[in-house]
């Protein structure tokens, strides 16, 4: 259901709070479902070649890992966070309407780039502001966080059809629609005052504290983000591989959709998974249906064949997401809470943005054999866990599963 405007959980709480959170989830998320799939499309239509469309993809990625950290403790320290929103959205329209002006590689990569670097801090302050509304008031955060990967849905199914339509032309305006939306949403977002902790990306501007540089959270944190990193290829090229085959802009947004999909749906069962099965068997299952995941997808699978291995996302990020995010609550005072998050954030966008780049290497060398370089990271992943798992304080087995002394 959509969450209630009405009787707040406490009357000082901003009126509305839990239904302008979840509009303001949905208008970044909108954005992401036209540009994740089909802004490669795009960049395909422009006589760029693979090596350059990796170059344009991972830049961005690689700049906001820089960005975000620095926009966040702004954000934190100017008193009201719902202002680097607005900010955020003008200057991301910008840069989406002067993609209009060239389509050069050059001017597209550092706009692309720029546009990287002023979008960057959106979705964490959203994410930031909904934390507020959890901690001081008690909202429930995936009541409001599940209308953003609902409007993820619904903006790659609609890309789809247009762009079965209109082609690679659709994603420019489609985009700077999804900004202008942006834009409202962040006059409309709620006003949270000054936060009484720093927010996730604005804890990256200080050394990570104790408890994180230990031996065997580094370990597992590499091996996670690697792990999330071997999706690259996917985001970046399955787009353009699946209208290559001949899919249509409607099954490709299907297919999309499928994994976003999988995703809620582990995400639902997530309280039952966890009294079900152990920690490790959440991430290490994660690890090794990715390495699975990436030698199947080369293979000549048909329509269905992909959807079904799109619903494996539920897997390879939903249940290893969620191991990782119980393992870090074991591990790591609630104190440190933030760090720990701007550091799995840090990780997954090193690696993402390393890996994107690699990918259009890979892409334009080997085509979609090109996914079963992903296989060997996913597999490097799953080594890095293991090292984990193996180097872990004072393990014990109880009831077969692993425990740790106090």
């Amino acid at each position: 259901m959509i969450p209630s405007s009405s009787a707040p959980f406490r009357q000082d709480a901003p009126a509305h709070f839990a239904l302008r959170t979840a509009l303001l989830f949905c208008a970044p998320l909108i954005v992401n479902g036209f540009a994740m799939p089909y802004f490669p499309v795009w960049l395909s239509t422009l006589s760029l070649n693979d090596f350059e469309i990796g170059i344009i993809l991972a830049v961005p990625l690689l700049v906001r890992v820089i960005t975000a950290p620095l926009v966040g403790l702004l954000a934190d320290r100017i008193g009201e966070r719902a202002r680097v929103l607005v900010w955020s959205g003008m200057l991301s329209l910008l840069t989406a309407l002067a993609l209009f002006v060239s389509h050069s590689f050059w001017f597209v990569l550092i706009i692309y780039a720029v546009q990287g670097a002023v979008y960057s801090p959106y979705v964490p302050i959203v994410e930031a502001i909904a934390l507020t509304g959890v901690r001081r008031w008690h909202f429930d955060y995936g009541q409001m966080r599940l209308w953003g990967s609902v409007a993820f849905i619904g903006a790659t199914m609609l890309g789809g059809v247009l762009i079965g339509i209109y082609g690679g032309d659709m994603v420019l305006p489609a985009m700077a629609g999804g900004f202008v939306l942006t834009i409202i949403t962040a006059l409309a977002a709620p006003r949270v005052g000054r936060p009484r902790q720093p927010s996730v990306v604005a804890t990256l501007t200080s050394p990570p504290p104790r408890a994180l540089r230990a031996r065997d959270l580094q370990l597992l944190l590499i091996g996670v983000t690697l792990v999330n990193a071997s999706h690259a290829m996917l985001f970046a090229f399955s787009a353009i591989y699946w209208q290559h085959i001949g899919f249509t802009g409607t099954e490709i947004g299907l297919l999309w959709s499928a994994g976003v999909l999988a995703e809620i749906v582990m995400f639902f069962f997530t309280k039952a998974i966890t009294r079900r099965f152990s920690i490790w068997t959440m991430i290490f299952s994660g690890c090794l249906l990715a390495v699975v995941r990436w030698i199947i997808f080369p293979m000549p699978l048909g329509f269905w064949g992909y959807f079904v291995l799109q619903c494996f996302h539920a897997f390879t990020y939903a249940i290893m997401h969620t191991g990782m995010q119980n393992r870090l609550v074991q591990r790591v005072p609630e104190a440190q809470e933030s760090s720990a998050q701007g550091l799995y954030f840090f990780y997954t966008g090193l690696f993402t943005a390393i890996l994107t780049l690699i990918s259009g290497y890979l892409y334009s060398w080997y085509g979609v054999d090109g996914f079963y370089a992903m296989s060997v990271v996913a597999l490097a992943g799953f080594g890095f866990a293991t090292a984990s798992f193996l180097s872990q304080p004072q393990r014990s087995a109880v009831g077969g599963k692993t425990s740790e002394a106090s």
